[in-house]
């Protein structure tokens, strides 16, 4: 093979390289993209980028990402996710499992306010992981039902994910929206059919809520909590995914109302103060910079590495695989899965994504499906050890007692679900395309 030929293995692997000794993964693409491209094209690659990145930082559908990461950030710190989860544990504790069963509802609210799973999981471990252990539930199953809800916003629309998959697949926002929200409330339902399975079959791992506890209020208290404290967050949720789906406003026009809407909620909730507001804006800055920064970094290793024929080397290497179209479908599933246990979703998106995306938009696939089965697939890279992120946010906020090795234990029986959902969305295509053609997307 000539050494050109190689230069795109050798920049894979340079890459892999630095990330495994421990570069920030920014650094690691700009690094090996303008080596790499100095090596093949020379000074010319470096009048290419300016054009790449004005791209980038003047997308008017990105605008939305700060937006709402700024409004999940701002439920999370005026502790509204704090108050639902008391108050649907409270509503749900008469079942065995009923305080895993809020988490996950919890989970689906918080996944559609927000999107942001690093904040999910922090405010669930923090609120919710001492009150599960102080009842008795196990301590795998707590760690795995808290990492896995908290990774519902990675499916649930408004998600991060389904809007950087927007900008690289072609398609609109509101279409992987709707597209997704059938697929992630299968997967909610799934998580819920396997705490009442495990109430029924092992209920000294999933508790009821003491009764005494419940006692202390009436059921017309808590239909009053519930009235209180749930509808408001919800009907925001509506007022944001409804204008999207609807076709009313744009993705960043609804997530300018989803932001103003958190203040007002925080306003409504007694919870706005300077310090508040204060930490949640340097939160929603840090966020969006180190998601940008990615994406900017990203510009020049995707320019060399297609410059370079990368791209053809993933294609000869796809028409290789048996199985024809479906086959290919569940050999990316295959590499996006395995790239997890490694890589963020982000750096496989950006990295990854766009080397195969080319060989099924030439066959005509339904590019939002394509795109709700990989949504689905790196939710999992979230959960997969040894870096998966919800496990070192939760292991951060854990008290010294759950070990490591609970995690990763309790998170097993999640990630096989996650793959139950996969294995629906890839048989049953119509669970992601039917409500984007129903409203004639």
């Amino acid at each position: 093979m000539p050494f050109t030929d190689m230069l795109p293995l050798l920049m894979v692997g340079a890459f892999f390289v630095l990330l495994l000794g421990g570069i920030p993964v920014a650094i690691c693409l700009a690094v090996t993209g303008f080596v790499f491209g100095y090596i093949g094209f020379g000074p010319v690659l470096f009048n290419l980028i300016p054009a790449r990145i004005f791209g980038v930082v003047t997308n008017y559908t990105l605008l939305a990402l700060p937006l709402f990461i700024f409004m999940g950030i701002m439920l999370e710190k005026s502790k509204i996710a704090e108050e639902l989860l008391d108050v649907i544990g409270l509503a749900m504790g008469g079942l065995r499992g009923g305080m895993a069963l809020a988490i996950v509802l919890v989970g689906v609210l918080m996944g559609a306010a927000s999107g942001v799973v690093g904040a999910t999981v922090v405010t669930m471990g923090l609120i919710a992981l001492g009150p599960l252990l102080n009842r008795g539930y196990n301590r795998a199953v707590s760690a795995g039902v808290i990492c896995a809800s908290g990774t519902l916003g990675q499916i649930i629309p408004p998600s991060l994910v389904l809007i950087l998959l927007a900008d690289i697949m072609g398609e609109s926002v509101g279409t992987l929206f709707a597209a997704a929200l059938i697929p992630g409330l299968v997967l909610s339902g799934l998580f819920v059919a396997f705490i009442l399975l495990l109430g029924v079959f092992k209920p000294q791992m999933v508790p009821a809520f003491p009764p005494e506890e419940r006692a202390q209020y009436s059921s017309t208290d808590i239909a009053l909590k519930l009235l209180k404290v749930v509808v408001p967050p919800l009907a925001l949720i509506f007022l944001v995914l409804g204008s999207i789906i609807g076709g009313v406003a744009a993705p960043t026009e609804a997530a300018s109302m989803g932001a103003f809407g958190s203040i007002v909620l925080a306003i409504l909730y007694g919870r706005m103060s300077f310090s508040v507001m204060k930490e949640t804006v340097q939160s929603a800055f840090v966020t969006s910079a180190m998601v940008f920064f990615i994406l900017v970094m990203a510009q020049p290793f995707g320019l060399a590495f297609r410059g370079l024929g990368g791209e053809h080397l993933v294609q000869d290497a796809f028409a290789l695989v048996p199985g024809g179209l479906d086959g290919q479908i569940l050999f990316l599933m295959l590499i996006l899965f395995v790239l997890g246990f490694f890589l963020e979703w982000i750096e496989i998106s950006y990295i990854a994504l766009p080397l195969f995306l080319p060989i099924f938009m030439q066959a005509g696939v339904d590019m939002a499906w394509i795109a709700i089965l990989v949504a689905v697939n790196l939710q999992t890279s979230f959960l997969t050890p040894p870096f998966g992120w919800a496990l070192f946010f939760l292991k951060g906020v854990a008290p010294p007692e759950l070990k490591t090795g609970d995690i990763y234990k309790g998170v097993i029986p999640f990630i096989g679900l996650q793959l139950i959902g996969l294995a629906l969305v890839f048989f049953f295509p119509a669970l992601a395309t039917w409500l984007p053609d129903a409203i004639g997307w």
